[in-house]
C-alpha cells in the first residue's frame, strides 16, 4: 500500500463543495475527446472576448489550477499552504507572446516577483520560461551557432540582459531562481544561458537552477559534462528535474523534419531515465542540489529512501519535492507533514492571458497515463471518508 494514500491529510483544507468541483472537472478531462473539444472552444471564445468566459473559467479550470490573478489575490494560497509546510512557486503563466514589449513587462513582472517574496520563506523560488524573455526563434538560431545578423544579436542581448537582471536580484535576494526548459530546439540555446548566469552568481551555493527533462534522450550525459564544467569552473549546480511535458509535439516535428525522436521510446524508459537522474544528484550532493519535480509516487519515493540510506535530514537544503497547485495533493502533503521541502507551483495571471497555460494543464492529464485517474480515486476515498 502507497505512503501516499491519506486523503484526510491531502484534502484537509478543501471543503466537500471543491472536491465535488474538482471531482467533475477531473471527471470531464478524463475522457480526450471531451476535453479537446473544450480546449478549441475555449481557446476560440477567448480569441474573440466572449464577455463570459471569464466567469466560467474563473469558477472551473482557474480556481483549480491557479492561485489568483494577481500575486496579492493568491496570498491567500500562499499563506493556507505555508501553515502546513508547503511552499509556493509563483508562475506567471502568461504564455504564447512575442513581442518585445511584452518580454520587457514580463521580466519587470518576475523582478517584481523576487522583491515581493524577499524575506518571506511561504516563497523558496523564483520561476521563470525563457520563451518569456524572448522568441523561441532566437534560442534555436543561437543554439544551432548560426552567424546571427546585426539585429538578431541585438536581439539576443536583450535576452541575455533580462536572463541577467532576475539571476542578478535573485542572487542579491538570496532568492533560488528557477529557468523552465522548454521544446528541445531551443534548449541548448537555454542551457548555454544558464550556465553563464551559474558561473557568474553560484560561486557560493545555487541561486540559478536549470531544468532538465528525462523524458528526453541525451540528459545524463548533459548533466555529467556539465558537472565536469562547473568543477573546473568552481561554482554549484541547480537541477530542476522533471519528466517532461511536450511529447507530442517533440515526435511530430522530428518526423516532419526528419530528424531522430529526441524523447525517451517509452514510458518505462523515461521512469528509468528520471530514476537515473535521481541518483547522478544524489552522488554528487557536494556540487548539485536538486528540486524533483514529480506527480510519480514511485520517484518520490526513492527519492526519500536515497536519503535515508545517505543518512540525510528530511528538510537538507540541498534536496526539494514539488507538484503542481490542484494536483497530487496526496504526495505534497504527505512529504509535507514528514518535513521534507516540497513546494507547489501556483500559477497566477489574468484569466484569458491565462488560458493557453489551463488547456495545456487539461491536454497533459488527458495524455499521462493514469494521472487523472489518480485524481479521481483519492477524491472518491476522501468524499466517501467524510460520509
Amino acid at each position: 500500500m502507497s505512503i501516499f494514500n491519506d486523503t484526510k491529510l491531502a484534502f484537509a483544507d478543501k471543503t466537500d463543495a471543491q472536491l465535488k468541483k474538482a471531482y467533475w472537472m477531473f471527471k470531464a478531462i478524463e475522457q480526450p475527446a471531451l476535453t479537446n473539444i473544450g480546449v478549441s472552444l475555449l481557446n476560440f471564445t477567448v480569441r474573440n472576448n466572449f464577455p463570459f468566459v471569464d466567469g466560467i473559467v474563473k469558477q472551473t479550470l482557474f480556481e483549480q489550477f491557479c492561485g489568483g490573478e494577481t500575486r496579492e489575490e493568491s496570498m491567500k494560497v500562499v499563506k493556507q499552504m505555508f501553515k502546513r509546510g508547503v511552499g509556493s512557486i509563483f508562475d506567471y503563466s502568461i504564455e504564447g507572446k512575442e513581442e518585445e514589449e511584452v518580454f520587457d513587462a514580463v521580466c519587470k513582472e518576475i523582478k517584481d516577483i523576487v522583491r515581493f517574496s524577499v524575506g518571506n520563506p511561504a516563497i523558496p523560488f523564483i520561476v521563470f520560461k525563457p520563451t518569456a524573455f524572448g522568441r523561441i526563434d532566437i534560442y534555436e538560431e543561437v543554439g544551432k551557432g548560426k552567424e546571427l545578423t546585426t539585429s538578431q544579436k541585438e536581439e539576443w542581448n536583450r535576452v541575455v540582459t533580462r536572463f541577467d537582471e532576475v539571476c542578478q536580484l535573485c542572487y542579491e535576494s538570496d532568492k533560488k531562481v528557477m529557468v523552465d526548459a522548454e521544446e528541445t530546439w531551443m534548449q541548448d540555446a537555454a542551457d548555454q544561458l544558464c550556465e553563464e548566469m551559474m558561473e557568474k552568481y553560484n560561486k557560493e551555493k545555487a541561486i540559478v537552477w536549470n531544468t532538465i527533462q528525462m523524458y528526453r534522450t541525451g540528459r545524463l550525459e548533459y548533466m555529467n559534462a556539465h558537472l565536469e564544467r562547473a568543477r573546473e569552473k568552481g561554482y554549484f549546480i541547480g537541477y530542476k528535474i522533471v519528466r517532461g511535458a511536450y511529447m507530442e509535439k517533440e515526435r511530430k516535428r522530428s518526423e516532419e523534419q526528419n530528424y531522430p525522436d529526441p524523447i525517451q521510446p517509452n514510458k518505462q524508459a523515461t521512469d528509468d531515465n528520471y530514476n537515473a537522474g535521481i541518483d547522478f544528484v544524489m552522488g554528487h550532493l557536494d556540487k548539485v542540489s536538486a528540486f524533483f519535480g514529480t506527480h510519480n509516487e514511485k520517484s518520490s519515493e526513492l527519492v526519500m529512501d536515497k536519503m535515508k540510506t545517505k543518512g540525510l535530514e528530511h528538510d537538507n537544503p540541498h534536496i526539494y519535492f514539488g507538484q503542481l497547485y490542484g494536483m497530487s495533493d496526496n504526495i505534497t502533503y504527505y512529504l509535507a507533514n514528514q518535513h521534507y521541502n516540497v513546494a507547489k507551483y501556483l500559477p497566477y495571471g489574468p484569466v484569458k492571458d491565462v488560458v493557453p497555460y489551463l488547456t495545456r494543464r487539461a491536454q497533459e492529464n488527458t495524455s499521462v497515463a493514469g494521472q487523472t485517474g489518480r485524481e479521481l480515486g483519492l477524491i472518491q476515498k476522501e468524499l466517501k471518508r467524510r460520509k
